[in-house]
């Protein structure tokens, strides 16, 4: 497994922190793992769409300068496909047996970037509810831990 999280901002509580830092410790004993924090941009209160898409675009190039031209890229989007945790599974060992680096996106508060979309293989969504970025990136830590298990024939809780 060689797998890598990119992010717009840090986690700023420490309950977020203590529980991201478990799962990425759980996680690296299958491999490789990588977390990439980038820093948010300051959104102004009351902005347009066109200050709002500025952000996004400058967030974007900022994920995207972190991208190896050989990463699979699975973007976290509201519109992405729902999976259960076993077809998670199925998908990350789809996409760990290309032998290339499996990289996550979670975008700023606007969400991601249209370039960013594009340069994506997958996109995934948790679920059509909306969750902060914090809550995001401990659930998704903790699917991927949990769709490791499974990949590799340790028990997990249905």
């Amino acid at each position: 497994m060689n797998m890598a999280l990119i992010c717009m901002g840090r986690l700023k509580e420490k309950y977020w922190r203590d529980a991201a830092a478990e799962y990425e410790k759980r996680l690296s004993r299958f491999g490789k793992w990588e977390t990439i924090e980038l820093p948010d941009l300051p959104e102004p209160s009351n902005s347009s769409p066109a200050i709002e898409e500025q952000i996004k675009k400058k967030e974007g190039e900022a994920i995207l300068a972190k991208l190896r031209d050989g990463d699979v890229v699975v973007c976290l989007c509201i519109d992405g496909k729902q999976m259960d945790s076993v077809q998670l599974s199925k998908k990350l060992t789809e996409l760990i047996d290309t032998g290339r680096r499996v990289v996550f996106i979670i975008g700023g508060s606007l969400g991601l970037h249209e370039r960013v979309i594009a340069r994506a293989d997958e996109q995934l969504s948790m679920s059509p509810m909306t969750f902060p970025h914090q809550l995001m990136r401990v659930i998704l830590l903790e699917q991927l831990y949990r769709a490791e298990r499974i990949r590799t024939g340790e028990p997990y809780h249905k």
